[in-house]
């Protein structure tokens, strides 16, 4: 039930972009924004750190032992954040993806593509390699 929900708002997302998307409709206009969308997510990221500190990056090198399983890596690495993300920073961050995911879409509608289906697709693909999926 909740897979078909999500089809169903997928479909409708998708169509309400194609609706809405009036200036930047050429391919190069759209693989633009998609590019700045996603240089704008990640300097939300990166002023949650820098700007408001609700976050803190802690990156270093972590040692994996040589007999380290793939399944122990899962326990081994982390995200390197700490702390937790504000209300202030967490609705920015959520904006910025929203802005992305419409030119994902927009992307999807120019080169006449369903995202239930890449979406679908890729769902298969990784409940069949699941840890095996290394991407």
């Amino acid at each position: 039930m909740r897979i078909a929900h999500m089809e169903q708002l997928t479909d409708q997302f998708q169509n309400t972009v194609k609706s809405m998307l009036i200036r930047h409709q050429s391919i190069l206009d759209i693989l633009s924004k998609g590019q700045e969308s996603s240089a704008r997510v990640n300097r939300a990221v990166v002023k949650s750190v820098t700007s408001c500190g609700c976050h803190a990056i802690n990156a270093h090198k972590k040692p994996v032992p040589p007999d380290a399983s793939l399944a122990d890596l899962k326990e081994l690495l982390d995200s390197q954040l700490e702390g937790f993300i504000c209300d202030n920073c967490r609705d920015i961050i959520e904006a910025e993806l929203g802005k992305q995911l419409f030119y994902i879409a927009a992307l999807s509608n120019t080169l006449n593509i369903s995202l239930t289906d890449v979406l679908d697709l890729e769902y298969k693909k990784l409940q069949t390699l699941t840890i095996f999926n290394l991407t």
